[in-house]
């Protein structure tokens, strides 16, 4: 539905754009609408959320659609509307406020604020009329409406009362930098949600979770035998369910955000920038450990899927593709996951009989659809088939048919209507998909990884670097929103990869600058770690320091790293001792719960270790082919003009090789450094 623009048409995010033409009086945050909840003495309405967000679509067409539940909003309410994308710093305050009070979250997130923006109540998705036990949102306004007319006071205090206990809980406090004991205290935690006959932790929905990934490849490099070996089986084994179930896109590439059933069999169809990055890492990974081809053709699976339907024109990498479609083109109707799914007898009409057979045995294809029991309660998919892996294929003549049969249904498929595309640059992914691209180019000695992960690093420099400092996002234009934490340390983590990938030192100098600007902006001086936020902004009623590292690592997780390899780069121990306060401040927590910050072990390792310091000098081509044959994640890796910081000014054309400030020999053989390198690899 579609009437006359409400207060988002000026927007920029496809998110608050799609909302434009909703009946209700959507204002986007900022001063103009606080004002007005002031002045009219209305509670606000704040709904946050993204836009490849499928219970996102949900809500609208059920709630903000309708025309007399927008007449409810409007009489009694402020509404606001926030895509978490581009302000997250408003997204993590009410959804602590929402974790707090309900033992859960997720988008859409539905929060009621005083005027003065505080939280008194709120939740996710609220159905259109009232259920058994759960009321329906029409319901929830006329209480809240009424609640605020007669007894205002109560919720005022309310709101007061939980705020203060939400700036009690994230204040910070010293802290003590743990040691490797609380590496297998993580391991043991991990381990206990394994599912060991098809990979991944905890039961369904099943979640990604490359930081977890991280840290299992790093205690197999720490440890290879005892809890490193399981680690590692544990790691392989889940890589290899997702790379064959349908939450791995079959037929274009690339993963959709999670699987609804423990199987990796029917996922939620959006494809998000960041997951896309960070299991192209993982993936490679498990190839630099094991060597075996299965991985690096999921890595490049990944990446060509980015660089052929998430890459601008300039190369900045766009944030996601939406979950839901047109059944057909000029016709309405949507549904999750229609441009992925199919009968089979669209697939037994596009590759005729022979082929479609060899076809349906190995990708899992039924008659009546192939949604495993308990996946597809509201029967969205019935005679529908999500393409898996059912077979391993060894045979060259089904190889080759399979092979013409993906070509056939892929260009069948591209003729339907295409996922909605939110083509916004955010920096932070974009330094991590940056990150994906350059340790592909040196893992899989691939210059045209190379050249992506450049161009992105040269659009954001161009126009998400304006006066020294980031701003978060672009579409048509720089947005106005300064950056937060996340998008620098994720940024300068990219461009470290990029240095290590290129040898060019404009992008170490820039991760340099990024690095004390991040400083300038978020560092705790006091107890260490780094703010979410500047602490500029007073409608930001909470200054958080985040510590858990979900679909997306903490900031502080990743910010520890980089300074422990600035520290390294760089030779000045100041970054180092940064470092090590960032990991202490979270000491309790790597102490209570160490499986909620695997990243942040990955940092922790890192410190605890003696790093290799590698300079290449002279022709790399060999010497670096050998290096990144091998899994060796404690270590940087300079080209002579960085390196002259650890060396003579004179080096021959050869690699070096040092530790704790010691140099070994200089070699030009590749033999050899691969055995000074000496770091665990299965063949």
């Amino acid at each position: 539905m579609t009437g006359p623009l409400n207060h988002l048409a000026g927007e920029k995010s496809p998110y608050l754009l799609q909302h434009a033409g909703n009946p209700v009086d959507w204002h986007p945050w900022g001063e103009e609408a606080f004002e007005k909840a002031r002045r009219e003495e209305k509670p606000i309405f704040l709904s946050i959320g993204y836009s490849t967000c499928h219970w996102c679509h949900v809500m609208e067409h059920e709630s903000f659609e309708n025309a007399g539940i927008a007449a409810i909003l409007n009489a009694d309410f402020v509404s606001i509307k926030v895509d978490r994308e581009e302000r997250p710093d408003v997204d993590r305050v009410y959804m602590s406020f929402v974790q707090a009070t309900t033992g859960g979250g997720g988008w859409p997130m539905s929060v009621f604020l005083t005027p003065e923006l505080e939280p008194f109540t709120g939740g996710t998705y609220f159905p259109p009329v009232d259920m058994p036990g759960r009321p329906g949102f029409p319901s929830i306004l006329r209480q809240i409406a009424a609640l605020w007319k007669t007894d205002r006071q109560r919720v005022l205090d309310q709101g007061g009362h939980i705020l203060a206990a939400l700036r009690q809980h994230t204040a910070s406090g010293e802290g003590a930098m743990p040691g490797g004991d609380v590496f297998h205290a993580a391991f043991r935690q991990i381990a206990h949600g394994f599912d060991p006959e098809l990979g991944g932790f905890g039961g369904a929905p099943k979640f990604p979770r490359p930081v977890t990934m991280n840290f299992l490849c790093r205690l197999f490099a720490r440890d290879g035998e005892g809890d490193g070996r399981r680690a590692l089986e544990m790691n392989l084994l889940t890589l290899r369910k997702m790379a064959e179930g349908g939450m791995h896109d079959q037929l274009g590439g690339g993963f959709h955000r999670y699987s609804v059933d423990r199987y990796w069999h029917i996922p939620h169809f959006e494809k998000m920038l960041y997951d896309q990055a960070l299991l192209a890492c993982s993936y490679l990974d498990a190839f630099q450990i094991t060597r075996q081809p299965l991985w690096e053709s999921v890595a490049r699976d990944i990446l060509e899927y980015v660089r052929r339907e998430m890459t601008g024109g300039e190369g900045g990498f766009y944030s996601a593709e939406d979950a839901d479609s047109q059944f057909e083109h000029g016709k309405p109707g949507r549904g999750e996951g229609a441009f992925y799914v199919w009968t089979r007898e669209e697939i037994h009409r596009l590759l005729g009989e022979e082929e479609a057979n060899v076809f349906d045995r190995y990708f899992g294809v039924e008659p009546e659809g192939n949604a495993p029991p308990g996946s597809d309660p509201h029967g969205e998919f019935t005679g529908k088939n999500t393409l898996i892996q059912r077979h391993a294929i060894a045979e060259e003549d089904v190889r080759r048919s399979l092979a013409r049969s993906r070509e056939k249904l892929l260009a069948a498929r591209a003729s339907r209507p295409r996922p909605g595309l939110d083509d916004k640059v955010i920096t932070a992914w974009n330094g991590l998909m940056i990150s994906a691209f350059a340790r592909a180019a040196q893992v899989l000695d691939d210059a045209g990884f190379l050249e992506s992960a450049r161009r992105a690093a040269l659009f954001l420099e161009t126009h998400l670097y304006k006066d020294g400092a980031l701003l978060r996002s672009y579409r048509e234009g720089p947005g106005k929103t300064a950056g937060f934490a996340d998008d620098y340390a994720f940024l300068i983590q990219g461009l470290l990869d990029l240095y290590e990938a290129s040898f060019e030192m404009r992008w170490l100098q820039w991760a340099i600058r990024l690095q004390e600007k991040q400083d300038e902006l978020f560092l705790d001086k006091t107890f260490g770690g780094y703010f979410g936020v500047t602490g500029d902004d007073p409608r930001i009623l909470l200054r958080m320091k985040e510590d858990y590292d979900g679909a997306e690592p903490s900031p502080n997780s990743v910010a520890a790293l980089n300074l422990l390899r600035l520290a390294q780069f760089t030779g000045d121990v100041a970054y180092g001792e940064r470092a090590k306060k960032t990991i202490a401040a979270f000491g309790e927590q790597l102490h209570r719960m160490p499986g909620a910050m695997p990243q942040m072990l990955v940092a922790l390792d890192f410190a605890l270790s003696k790093p290799f310091q590698i300079v290449i000098a002279g022709d790399p081509g060999a010497l670096l082919r050998e290096v990144h044959r091998h899994y060796v994640p404690n270590k940087v890796l300079m080209g002579p003009d960085a390196g002259r910081k650890w060396l003579a000014e004179n080096m021959e054309a050869a690699a070096y090789v040092c530790r704790d400030f010691t140099c070994q020999s200089p070699t030009d053989d590749p033999a050899k450094l691969g055995e000074l390198l000496g770091r665990p690899r299965q063949e």
